[in-house]
């Protein structure tokens, strides 16, 4: 148990007027949080003017392990494969608690290369991916085809990941708000602005890009513009599996819904705006076309642009602040917020509830960073 975090036996005794537990922000981790501390017998509120607003708003929803498992991560790796293993439970859970279908997916992700050049690149990280023991298996062209008929015929060879889903991160929100509210947690609709003004034994902090003036962690925004296509005719789209590439030197995804839609995204721009740009979008749909031609007649129905909570490591942020074991960080996830939600909220909930940390954080806790955070 975490000091000053009495038990729910303690909280009766106490009575109902101080919460347990604050969970500033109401993204998937932050709601995933408050779900497991409410389910776990404690009093939770959730401090978010805007719930499900910030970067799960635009995200895709691919819980790929494997396919983002790159050089030297070999740590973050790791938590992304145990979380993907929790995926399954985690979604039949929530589905469950909630009432909302999820949109989870389980069909598999191929990734593919437009030239030669695109496949040699493609064809390092595999080499890589399958020295670590991760499931990806190069395919010939005609292999892919077989699976996704729909792609290029110019395409020159690929890789399939069959572990590697998706889910409806705007479902997810929504199933995860629902699950929580019947938990019992209460929401508050708040900007933080200072952590004192969390009313709570215990706060934790999953506020994204809002996390950095709150703790003085480097968190920092990293843009990402993406599109949302429908297939014309109001039928699904001509391809099942998550699509991962490289053409022409770009790399792109393309995610296809059972409603009809297609995400394409991301661009990677070290910059804090959400504004749509003309090139941003270009390069999008011109590299997503080369993929899977037949895009080029689907409709143009949304372009976003959100931020992604980036870390100086590319890792996110776990645990107690130095100094302030009464203050817990769940933040900076950059593009694994959504495939990482079951096991930081696990793992948070257990460090909450026993105080003990699992070994699993050591590697994500603030204090690997050299300057001592600041908080308010």
């Amino acid at each position: 148990m975490l000091s000053g975090a009495p038990s729910s036996t303690e909280s009766v005794n106490r009575g109902p007027l101080l919460t347990q537990v604050g969970v500033v922000g109401a993204g998937p981790v932050g709601l995933a949080i408050a779900w497991r501390c409410a389910q776990r017998g404690l009093r939770v509120s959730v401090y978010d003017d805007r719930p499900g607003s910030g970067a799960s708003h635009v995200a895709a929803g691919m819980l790929s392990p494997v396919a983002e498992a790159y050089f030297g991560e070999h740590e973050l790796t790791a938590l992304l494969v145990e979380s993907a293993a929790r995926w399954p439970d985690f979604a039949a859970e929530l589905a469950g608690a909630s009432g909302v279908d999820l949109g989870y997916r389980t069909e598999g992700t191929l990734v593919v290369g437009l030239t030669a050049d695109d496949l040699a690149e493609a064809g390092r990280l595999w080499a890589y991916q399958q020295g670590l023991g991760l499931p990806i298996t190069p395919l010939r062209p005609s292999a892919l085809r077989d699976r996704e008929p729909a792609l290029a015929t110019r395409v020159r060879g690929g890789a399939v990941a069959p572990g590697d889903h998706q889910v409806d991160p705007r479902r997810l929100v929504a199933a995860l708000r629902v699950a929580a509210e019947r938990a019992g947690v209460e929401f508050r609709p708040a900007r933080v602005g200072v952590l004192s003004e969390v009313d709570a034994r215990v706060t934790v902090v999953a506020a994204g890009c809002g996390t950095a003036p709150l703790t003085g962690l480097p968190v920092r925004p990293v843009k990402g513009q993406v599109l949302r296509l429908r297939a014309p005719g109001g039928g699904p789209p001509g391809f099942r599996h998550v699509i991962r590439g490289y053409a022409d030197g770009e790399p792109v995804y393309l995610v296809p819904r059972g409603s009809g839609e297609v995400v394409v995204g991301a661009t990677v721009e070290e910059r804090a705006d959400t504004e749509v740009t003309a090139g941003g979008v270009l390069r999008l749909l011109r590299a997503a076309a080369e993929l899977v031609p037949e895009l080029t007649e689907y409709e143009l129905v949304e372009a976003v642009a959100g931020l992604r909570p980036g870390t100086p490591d590319n890792a996110p942020v776990i645990g107690a602040l130095p100094g302030r074991p009464d203050v817990l960080a769940a933040t900076g996830h950059h593009r694994h917020g959504i495939v990482l939600t079951p096991v930081t909220a696990d793992l948070v909930t257990e460090l909450i509830v026993t105080g003990e940390p699992d070994p699993a954080l050591a590697p994500f806790t603030p204090d690997r960073f050299a300057k001592e955070p600041r908080w308010n």
